[in-house]
């Protein structure tokens, strides 16, 4: 058990690990799918661990959902309609949400107890997303809704944990299912996913993700950033028929943000959006390697 005054020992491989200072605890327990952790750390602020692996801290939560979300919604001329998988927290919600041209946001998540645990112990995260009216949650599982799905989106976001084994998002990131995700993507529509860590030892997932995708859609644009909580560089994959996110230009990206009647933005601004997609040569090579997974074949970390 976690407690306060004592360090929470995050293990990233046998030969690395970290230790984070527990100054208050907020909420430790198990739901039916993943064991949840929230604590306050005095330089990270509150922080949320599944199965004792981070997944977001109040320091730079921020980053990490405009990163996921303003890129592709700025690439779409005019997205209205959004389908998020995944994100318990409501983070990712909240940037969809900031977009005065979205009409409806579905999020469909699993673990609708950590969804009300992020609720009550993170409402800065969602900070009102899920009272929104254009606001619709399920929950349930992702695969199964876009696989009975009849509604098709302008953006799709993959906001979910990375696969481990028995973990319920293993079958969420092979090519069986970016196919069925773009059976519900409209024509000019895009499709974005966080893809795990971009360091030069652990790429392999986000190299396999970005390479897979390249069997369903004709534009995959792999980008990154870095993330102070995480101690990594970190991934994301944007994928689409048609549109690509290297032909927005500052002035475009300037202009649908104050039509959109976006503010405050901590991180993502007209100038960073081509910046994000300069990657190091060692994850250009990188993707060349990745595999292509399958349900037959699928990715597992095994760190």
């Amino acid at each position: 058990m976690t407690k306060e005054g004592f360090y929470f020992v995050e293990t990233y491989t046998e030969n690395l690990i970290r230790n984070i200072k527990v100054e208050k605890i907020l909420f430790e327990g198990k739901t039916n799918y993943q064991y949840v952790q929230i604590f306050e750390n005095r330089m990270m602020g509150k922080m949320l661990f599944l199965d004792k692996k981070i997944q977001s801290a109040a320091i730079d939560e921020s980053i990490f959902h405009e990163s996921l979300v303003h890129p592709a919604l700025m690439t779409h001329q005019n997205p209205q309609n959004v389908l998020i998988i995944g994100g318990g927290e409501g983070a990712t919600l909240r940037e969809v949400l900031r977009h005065e041209c979205v009409k409806k946001a579905i999020m469909v998540d699993i673990d609708k107890q950590l969804v009300r645990l992020c609720q009550e112990y993170l409402p800065e995260w969602s900070s009102g997303a899920f009272s929104d009216p254009r606001t619709k949650v399920v929950f349930g599982d992702a695969l199964k809704y876009v696989e009975k799905c009849r509604q098709k989106f302008d953006v799709i976001i993959s906001d979910l944990t990375e696969p481990i084994d028995k973990g319920h998002s293993v079958y969420l990131f092979t090519e069986e299912f970016y196919r069925k995700a773009s059976l519900i993507l409209k024509d000019d529509g895009v499709f974005v996913l966080q893809a795990g860590s971009t360091d030069i030892s652990y790429n392999q997932f986000f190299s396999s993700c970005s390479r897979t995708l390249g069997k369903v859609f004709q534009v995959v644009r792999p980008y990154w950033t870095f993330m102070f909580s995480f101690c990594s560089p970190w991934g994301f994959i944007m994928a689409s028929r048609k549109q690509d996110p290297l032909n927005r230009d500052e002035k475009t990206i300037k202009t649908r943000i104050k039509n959109r009647k976006i503010k405050k933005l901590v991180y993502y601004h007209p100038g960073i959006h081509r910046g994000l997609f300069a990657l190091p040569l060692y994850l250009e090579r990188a993707l060349k390697k990745g595999d292509v997974l399958t349900d037959k074949k699928p990715f597992i970390w095994e760190l």
